[in-house]
C-alpha cells in the first residue's frame, strides 16, 4: 500500500492542478492578510471560503483521479496485490497531496506575517485541522461514489450533488425544520443535525473557538453550551474522525465486492 500511496502522492504533486491549488491558497492568504491587516480577522474570512471550497475540491479531485487512473488500477489488479492496498494507497495519496497543498499554501503567508507570535495560532491550527478532515472525508466519499458508478458522467454528477446537498441544501432544510418546529424543544435535534453534516460541524467548531457564536442567536447558545466545553470539543473531533473512517470502510467494502 505504501508504494501505491507514494506513487499516487507524487503523481498528484507533479500535476499542474496541485500547483494551481497550492498557489491559490498562497495568494489567498497573502491577499487576506493584506486587506485585513489582522490575523484573527483573516482567519474568520478564510473560514467562510475554505469550509465550502475544500469539500468541493476534494470531491472533484477524488472523482477525476479515480476515473483517469482506472486503466492503471485494472493493471494493478491483475498483479498479486491486495485490492484494499491498491485503493487505500490511491485514496491516501490523493487526500495527502491536497492536504499538503492546503497546509503549505495557507501556512507560508501566515507564518511570514507573524502567526507564531500571534494569539490566533490556535484558531488557525484548528482551521487547518478541520480543513484536513474535510479533505479526507470528501475524497473518501468521492472514491466510494466513483467506484459504485462505471459511467463517468453519473459518478461525477452524484459526487457534485452530494457536495451541493451537504454544503447548501442541508442548511436550508435544517433552518426550515427549526422554524416549523420552533414550539418544541430543539436542543438535542440541533446538536444531532449538526453532527450529521461534517461541513456544519467544522464551521461551528471554528466559530466557537473564534468566540463569535453570539451571531448564531439562540442556536449559538446551545452550541456554545455543548461544543464550547472540552468534552464537546473532543466529541466533535471524534465525530469528524468517524466521518473520515466511514468512507474508508465503504471504499474497502466496495472494492472487495466489485467485479472489475
Amino acid at each position: 500500500m505504501l508504494k501505491i500511496l507514494k506513487y499516487s502522492f507524487f503523481d498528484l504533486i507533479r500535476s499542474r492542478w496541485s500547483y494551481v491549488y497550492f498557489l491559490f491558497y498562497l495568494a489567498l492568504g497573502f491577499v487576506l492578510l493584506f486587506l485585513n491587516n489582522d490575523v484573527s480577522k483573516a482567519v474568520i474570512t478564510l473560514m467562510n471560503i475554505i469550509i465550502v471550497l475544500i469539500p468541493l475540491i476534494g470531491t472533484i479531485f477524488g472523482v477525476m483521479y479515480y476515473y483517469n487512473s482506472r486503466e492503471f488500477t485494472e493493471l494493478l489488479l491483475a498483479q498479486p496485490i491486495n485490492r484494499t492496498a491498491i485503493f487505500m494507497g490511491q485514496y491516501f495519496g490523493v487526500a495527502g497531496s491536497l492536504t499538503l497543498s492546503l497546509v503549505l499554501g495557507l501556512g507560508i503567508p501566515f507564518v511570514l506575517y507573524g502567526l507564531l507570535r500571534s494569539s490566533a495560532i490556535f484558531d488557525f491550527s484548528l482551521l487547518l485541522v478541520t480543513g484536513a478532515f474535510l479533505t479526507f472525508i470528501f475524497v473518501g466519499l468521492s472514491f466510494v461514489i466513483a467506484i459504485s458508478n462505471e459511467n463517468k458522467i453519473k459518478g461525477f454528477g452524484y459526487a457534485v450533488l452530494l457536495w451541493l446537498f451537504l454544503a447548501v441544501v442541508y442548511d436550508g432544510l435544517f433552518l426550515m425544520s427549526l422554524i416549523v418546529f420552533e414550539e418544541y424543544p430543539l436542543d438535542t435535534f440541533s446538536l444531532v443535525a449538526t453532527m450529521l453534516n461534517p461541513i456544519d460541524l467544522s464551521r461551528i467548531l471554528i466559530l466557537l473557538k473564534l468566540d463569535i457564536s453570539a451571531l448564531l442567536g439562540y442556536t449559538g447558545a446551545i452550541f456554545k453550551k455543548f461544543f464550547g466545553t472540552d468534552f464537546g470539543f473532543l466529541v466533535s473531533l471524534t465525530i469528524l474522525l468517524l466521518w473520515t473512517l466511514l468512507p474508508i470502510l465503504g471504499l474497502r467494502h466496495k472494492a472487495m465486492k466489485k467485479d472489475f
